[in-house]
């Protein structure tokens, strides 16, 4: 057991006795003197000089009137009262390395006037026992000590409730969903993104209490999800490895719009199917997307999500007065890479939901504003699973970019001149339309390419 005094606290540096006058919760340390700085830690009052101090104070010279009286002084405050210490208490063998001093510290109780800090991997906490002391944060000091002494104990309080994922990749358990309360729970981006949730996930775990900026609490681990244990659940095939199949269920899209008609029967799309709506500057990319979002928004089983990257303010502004708010919304001015982080992050939710044998569709306005690889990335995360959900991507582009299994072209002079529809025909297509139409959907397609092209003729 190692006793700190003073002449060891006048040893160290400024730094150490910082760390540790925040530990015993003293208020305005930084401002102190190293010499009132050790007082306040010490305990006594400013200005109080130590046994080096007094020595330094004493008058010099050789004559034993000064010696005698120094000694007079010193052996009254000896008597009056007994030095004030603090005892470290270490776990760990005395000649620690020096990178293990930055290890955290966990405190004991002590008698009075006295700290006793515990060394141990994880943790750096200490606690004055010392009568009179204050700490500028007793409230949180109080809840925290609580969750400790839960965790220690094994006795955390645990919460169940649904999952509603937020923009930035984290996400909130509802104990009382749908509406947001004061018990809601947050999960962090890592627990997400490793045990794969998506909103309307169920799940349960143990919960630590806020600590000094928090507002909410924290969910430890993730012990169930949907009544499966997390680890089963996490550890299934990973969604990139799993078996897909061309689109096979027609994504119906009823309705009067003469160009959606269009879509429907001469360029189908399946649950699953990778379609980019192409055109030329102003073709009528975006208010087509819109009005697919209209007629898919609120179907039944289809899970919609939107992302706006690299548009125009306006049309951010458009978006987000209708019915279906997107996730992200970026304008032209966005880097390259932080539209690639939006994308992605709405693409990986949706994941999720097919891998779980739900369907999803992410509709995203625009690629252009992606790298090339970017782009080809986010379009090829849709697929239909085999024996599973299927994930569909509507995206809007300038041109394909190989790999789709349906392209939606738009005629720039029919959009300009006002005539419907505005289906470039021959310039769209999908692939195996007989799997969603049937052989005589697939022969009527034909028949009207053919005419099409005599009619460009």
């Amino acid at each position: 057991m190692a006793v700190l005094d003073r002449s060891e606290l006048e040893a160290s540096p400024l730094a150490d006795l910082h760390a540790i006058a925040d530990q015993l919760g003293l208020d305005g340390f930084r401002r102190l003197r190293k010499a009132d700085l050790i007082n306040a830690i010490l305990g006594e009052p400013a200005g109080t000089l130590g046994d080096g101090d007094r020595s330094r104070e004493e008058p010099d010279g050789d004559s034993e009137t000064g010696s005698d009286a120094g000694e007079a002084r010193e052996e009254p405050r000896s008597a009056e009262r007994p030095r004030r210490r603090r005892t470290l208490r270490s776990r760990r063998a005395p000649a620690a390395p020096k990178d293990e001093l930055d290890e955290p510290l966990e405190v004991e109780e002590a008698d009075e006037d006295t700290l006793t800090v515990t060394e141990g991997p994880g943790r750096r906490r200490a606690r004055s026992t010392r009568a009179g002391s204050t700490s500028a944060r007793p409230a949180r000091r109080s809840e925290r000590a609580v969750g400790e002494a839960e965790d220690a104990g094994g006795a955390a309080r645990t919460a169940e409730g649904i999952v509603e994922l937020l923009g930035n990749g984290s996400a909130f358990l509802r104990v009382s969903p749908p509406d947001p309360s004061d018990e809601d729970v947050y999960i962090s981006a890592a627990q997400v993104r490793r045990c794969e949730l998506i909103s309307g996930d169920r799940v349960a775990g143990p919960v630590r209490l806020p600590r000094r900026s928090e507002r909410y609490p924290s969910l430890i681990r993730i012990d169930t999800i949907n009544g499966a244990s997390a680890d089963e659940v996490s550890e299934g095939t990973r969604y990139e490895d799993l078996p897909v199949e061309y689109p096979r269920e027609r994504l119906a899209l009823a309705g009067a719009d003469p160009t959606l008609e269009a879509i429907e029967w001469l360029t189908p799309l399946g649950r699953g199917s990778r379609a980019v709506i192409v055109g030329a500057q102003r073709a009528g990319k975006t208010e087509t997307l819109r009005r697919l979002l209209a007629v898919l928004s609120g179907r039944e089983g289809l899970d919609v999500t939107v992302v706006l990257a690299g548009v125009r303010p306006e049309e951010i502004a458009q978006w987000r007065e209708g019915p279906h708010a997107p996730v992200a919304a970026l304008s032209f001015a966005a880097s390259a890479d932080a539209q690639a982080q939006a994308v992605e992050r709405a693409l990986d939710g949706a994941k999720r939901v097919a891998a779980r044998g739900g369907d999803a569709l992410v509709l995203i306005d625009t690629l252009e504003g992606l790298s090339p690889q970017a782009a080809r990335k986010a379009l090829a995360a849709a697929r239909k699973l085999r024996d599973g959900g299927s994930l569909t991507v509507i995206a809007t582009a300038a041109r394909p970019l190989g790999g789709e299994t349906a392209v939606i072209a738009l005629d720039v002079a029919l959009t300009s001149t006002g005539r419907q529809p505005i289906l470039d025909l021959l310039a769209s297509g999908t692939l195996k339309p007989e799997l969603l139409v049937g052989e005589d959907g697939a022969a009527a397609i034909t028949r009207a390419r053919a005419a099409a092209l005599e009619a460009a003729v």
